[in-house]
């Protein structure tokens, strides 16, 4: 007769924590099952009554992104041990700060000891064989087993009864200054690099220390519309009718003149000058004050033509790239094919990219491959939002913000179609790239960019919702560091960027800025001006 199999219940290893009940990361610790940390639970009552436990990597593996930050506000190991305590005594006492000044009888003041401490009473958190190595493991209550979580409970009969407004302890914070966190930096890496496998052509790459890029971050592959932002559907983009896609080589739209979606295109002067003189003429007159613009008018296409097989990648054309004009590109609802020449940045990224960590200026980006002047690298992503709501969150953030929002500001001024008014800044929509976005969010600035962004719009009638497209503006050798300027500033020659830093830098207006580290020639000094 066989004997029957014997399924063993699920051990505590197999559950998880949920980062949504939990307030914070207090510190950490090293056992002889590897590292863990102590985690302050979110439960109903007094501040000093939480529950609080430690924790194995494995249980936190839906929490690694608060472990990552709580490792980002430690000192590094080889300061002085006493900065760890003097800083944690100010920085990372518990998230009730106020109440633990005032402090109480009951206040915990070591884990190793204990003296004004109850024993660890049983429960299914409770580990035997590691408690008389490490002192309690629960505080102040217990866990429980819950559809793959574990959970806290307050109890007054189990868990050891600590003041958790006092912790973590003094003896916690020396023990953690001393123990280095390898299976965590591991484990956050893995989960960045897993992240990764969402993306075509993206690896990360760290030859100077251990970190990782933030884990609180969720890459998207288009804009995501936040509450204000609307977006007209792409079935109603008004797309060009007279093309074909047997036009130019069957590559879509030939002539400019024909195709609908160059309505508000670059107009070509130049051709517009030898073949209708007078209505260049026109044309000069009434363009800076109120513009001029015809469907009939000569237009520029955007790109070169592709290449057989795209042996030879498009690229942006020279007027484009040096005047800064928007691009056009055709849609989905045109007659030219999506061979079409002026479909390009809709495709995607089609370069492979590398996220790398710089000596001195954090994470940056570079290119698997040698890029050509004008060559599509990628487009900017991020929430976008309103100006109310940028207003909020700068308001809430540092500094640090602004780098990563972006105005769709490029149309301001302009007539809003249908609507018998003009754009103003505060009806723009605004790109928020710190939380959610693509690999361009980790790009760096510098006051002399081998990249520059570009308007690309899909949607003519639209100007208030397009792409930030970043072309090379020179030829970029493979393994080079991308860049752009965050200002967006029209290039200066280097006798005049000095001369522009020197101003900037004697004002006294711009001392608490925030310094440019870009490291140029033509470095303006500070960022945002």
């Amino acid at each position: 007769m066989a004997t029957p199999k014997v399924t063993k219940p699920p051990t505590r290893a197999n559950f998880v924590i949920d980062p949504s009940k939990i307030t914070g990361i207090l510190t950490h610790r090293r056992v002889r099952a590897g590292e863990e940390y102590l985690i302050l639970h979110r439960t109903t009552g007094p501040a000093s009554a939480e529950v609080a436990s430690w924790h194995t990597v494995p249980e936190l593996r839906r929490c690694l992104y608060l472990v990552q930050e709580y490792l980002d506000t430690l000192p590094p190991r080889s300061e002085d041990h006493r900065s760890l305590l003097g800083a944690q005594s100010r920085k990372r006492k518990s998230p009730h700060d106020e109440l633990s000044a005032n402090g109480t009888p009951n206040g915990f003041q070591s884990p190793f000891h204990t003296n004004g401490i109850g024993s660890p009473s049983p429960s299914p958190s409770s580990s035997s064989s590691s408690s008389s190595e490490t002192g309690p493991r629960v505080f102040n209550g217990s866990l429980s087993k819950r559809a793959g979580f574990l959970l806290a409970q307050r109890s007054s009969r189990h868990g050891t009864p600590v003041n958790a407004t006092r912790l973590p302890t003094p003896a916690m914070l020396e023990a953690a200054l001393k123990t280095a966190t390898p299976e965590s930096e591991r484990a956050i890496r893995d989960a960045f690099v897993e992240k990764l496998k969402s993306l075509r052509g993206v690896t990360l790459e760290n030859d100077v220390d251990s970190s990782t890029p933030s884990l609180n971050f969720t890459f998207i592959k288009e804009y995501v519309l936040r509450e204000g932002v609307s977006a007209q559907d792409p079935s109603m983009f008004e797309g060009c009718t007279k093309c074909k896609p047997d036009m130019g080589q069957n590559v879509g739209c030939e002539y400019t003149q024909k195709c609908g979606c160059l309505e508000y295109a670059a107009v070509d002067e130049q051709a517009l000058q030898s073949r209708n003189p007078e209505m260049y003429e026109e044309y000069l007159r009434v363009k800076e004050n109120q513009g001029f613009q015809r469907p009939d008018l000569p237009k520029r296409f955007p790109y070169t033509k592709p290449s057989i097989g795209d042996t030879v990648p498009q690229r942006l054309v020279t007027y484009y790239r040096d005047h800064r004009h928007a691009v056009y590109e055709c849609n989905d609802n045109c007659a030219c094919g999506p061979r079409c020449k002026s479909r390009l940045v809709q495709k995607g990224r089609r370069v492979p990219l590398i996220i790398f960590k710089t000596p001195d200026r954090g994470w940056a980006v570079k290119c698997g491959i040698a890029l050509q002047q004008g060559q599509f690298i990628d487009t900017y992503l991020g929430e976008v939002i309103t100006s109310e709501e940028t207003d909020r969150r700068e308001e809430n953030a540092g500094q640090e913000k602004a780098s990563y929002l972006y105005s769709l500001d490029k149309f301001v001024g302009d007539p809003v179609p249908g609507e018998g008014t003009v754009l103003t800044s505060d009806d723009c929509y605004v790109i928020d790239g710190q939380h959610w976005g693509n690999v361009t969010r980790f790009i760096n600035h510098s006051c002399d960019p081998n990249c520059r962004q570009y308007t690309v719009s899909y949607d003519k009638n639209n100007i208030l919702l397009y792409n930030l497209a970043f072309f090379a503006y020179t030829d970029i050798p493979a393994g080079t560091e991308l860049t752009f300027d965050y200002m967006d500033k029209d290039e200066m020659e280097v006798e005049d960027a000095i001369l522009y830093r020197e101003q900037i830098l004697s004002d006294p207006a711009n001392q608490d800025r925030v310094r440019c580290n870009c490291g140029s020639v033509k470095c303006r000094g500070v960022m945002w001006v």
